[in-house]
Order: structure tokens, then sequence, then C-alpha cells
């Protein structure tokens, strides 16, 4: 029985690979035929290896088009047993060949780079007497970003801050800081030297004023990089309620009241803050009800005017002083009078 093997097959053979970034594709239209090769003990004639078997050929790239030396491969046929494996040369060149037909699977080991990802595992086809070329473009190791969000005067890590995390106009994550006042993700790189990205703040923890500015980064392949806002504690913003212009005293408070408007009651009693005094007047007049206005020169709580009591004050007087006035004369007069006798 013949064993399977792996050889490296000449760059000119895999020019027409056909490429898909991240995944292994079999491009039954185009084949690379093996070259002609010379009766060997360890080769077949190549009529024998076309008649019986065919074979599979790979070249390794990076998503910036550069060849890979290094990686591994395994290949397995339908039953899953190990049907060869190898590793690319230094043109990121491998070839599986004296194969039976039928569907193989194919599976990357390894990228053999530190920068690199390896490939889902892929099924391929084996034609009998041919060479199936096949481009393994393997993705860029992603960066490992983590955010933290602090308190910008003491430095504590603050729970509930949410950022976007973007390149160019493309938003890629969301971000939400949890109970450590951390979060991670992994960001995907798209070159050997790194990417460039932005993080904008959208949601600020509680009590905590929103980080405004933007700020950029850039991430490698495989590394970690750690991205950290910083709040503030919001300020106050209640407005303090109005204060009386009048000054402080220690006196209690009372019901301002009228000059002339209020007499106090007999005794030493005087008016509270809460009624008005209520007083006894001639008659059956009453005192009204507190609540009821009282005009300037009006007697105390009695509604009554005080012009009439006026007039009359004024009247009495008038007489007294007439009476006064005329006494005096008649006294004069029949003081005159006595003498004259």
């Amino acid at each position: 029985m013949h064993t399977p093997s792996a050889r490296y097959l000449p760059s000119a053979a895999l020019t027409v690979a056909a490429t898909v970034t991240g995944s292994l594709i079999w491009a039954p239209a185009a084949f690379a035929q093996t070259p002609d090769q010379s009766p060997a003990a360890s080769t077949m004639p190549t009529s024998r290896a076309a008649a019986e078997g065919g074979g599979v050929a790979i070249l390794k790239k990076d998503a910036g088009g550069d060849v890979l030396a290094g990686a591994s491969f395994t290949l397995y046929d339908s039953t899953g047993k190990e049907a060869g494996s190898g590793k690319t040369d230094a043109q990121g060149q491998l070839i599986f060949q004296d194969l039976a037909p039928g569907v193989y699977r194919l599976k990357e080991v390894s990228s053999g780079s530190p920068l690199h990802d390896v490939v889902a595992d892929q099924d391929v086809i084996v034609t009998p007497g041919a060479v199936a070329p096949l481009t393994v473009i393997d993705p860029f190791k992603p960066a490992e970003v983590t955010l933290k969000a602090k308190d910008d005067k003491s430095g504590k890590l603050l729970v509930g801050a949410t950022v976007n995390i973007g390149s160019g106009d493309k938003t890629i994550l969301t971000l939400t800081t949890g109970s450590d006042g951390t979060a991670s993700a992994q960001l995907p790189i798209n070159s050997r030297t790194g990417s460039d990205f932005w993080l904008q703040q959208t949601a600020a923890p509680a009590g905590y004023a929103l980080y405004k500015p933007s700020k950029s980064f850039t991430a490698n392949p495989g590394d970690p990089v750690i991205v950290t806002v910083t709040n503030a504690k919001k300020t106050s913003s209640t407005t303090p309620a109005p204060t009386s212009s009048a000054k402080p005293s220690d006196e209690p408070t009372t019901v301002p009241t009228t000059p002339g408007t209020t007499t106090p009651a007999q005794g030493n009693s005087t008016a509270s803050s809460s009624s008005a005094p209520s007083e006894t007047l001639a008659g059956d007049e009453t005192a009204p009800s507190s609540t009821a206005p009282t005009a300037t020169g009006a007697l105390a709580h009695t509604g009554a005017d005080a012009t009439p009591w006026l007039f009359g004050g004024a009247g009495i007087l008038l007489a007294a002083g007439a009476g006064a006035v005329f006494a005096a004369r008649r006294r004069t007069e029949d003081d005159g009078h006595s003498i004259q006798d």
C-alpha cells in the first residue's frame, strides 16, 4: 500500500487558488497539476499517480497578503483517520498528494505566528489525477481590550459606565462596567502593526457627570490594551429657598395691626396672634369677628364709623364752652350791678 505524502508545490502551480479571508476554499474549476518527476524509490510514475489519486496544495497568507511560513496542518479522511500532516515552507506552501479520491477534513493546528489565529476546520475534495489548490488566509489575533471607569478624585472603580468603541465611522462594540468597575472584550485587528480605535462614553455611573471627550488608542494583534475613563461627581443643582428680608427677632410673631384700630381690653390682657380682642361697648353692641376688616379711624372692632362720635363730642364741648362763657358774662354783669348799688 502506498502511503500519502506531504510535499511542497512550486509557486507557479498555486496562482489559480481561490482566496477567502479566514476560511479554506475548494476551487473545483481550477486545477494545478503536480510537476513531472523522474522515477525514484519514494515516488510513483506520474501516470500511475494520476490514475490512482490526487492531492491538495495549500498556500498560506495573512489578511495583509503576506505569506506565512511554519503553519501546521493535518488532513483527515472520511473515517477520521489522519491522512497526512506538514508545515508550510518559506513561501507559505504545503502539498498533500497521492490521496485517494474523496472528501477530506483539513485542520490548521497552528498558525506558526504569534500575531495570527487559525481558521476553522473545513472539508476539501480530492479529485483523481489532480492537485486542488487551496489558499488559507489567517486572521490577525484579536486584541483584548479592558475598560476601566474611575472616580476622578479618589480613583475608585465605578459601576455602570457605558462606552462605545469603534473605528472610523463604525461602532464595533459597546461595553458597560460591572460590579468590579471593569469590562472586557476582543477587538478585531486588520494589520500586523495594529489598528486605531476611538472610545466615547454614552452613559455615566449613577451620581456622576458624563465623560464627554473622545479617546483614541491603538491595539496590536494578540496584545492586551487598557482604556480608562474618569468621571466627576455631579454638583448639587438645587435652588435655595427664598428667605425673609426681616431681621430675626426673639419676640413671638403676632398679627400686624394698624395703629389706632385696636383698643386693649381692661386689665393687662393683650391681643393674641390668632384672634382679635373683644370689647363690651355701650348698649347692646358687640364686637364683630376678628376676620371683619376695620376702617382707619373706626372704633376698635365695632364696625361703627367714628365720625358721629367725633361730631357729638365736638358739639358737647361747644355747648359746654358756650355755657361757660355765658355764665362768666352773667357773673360779670351781676358783679357790676352790685358795685353800682
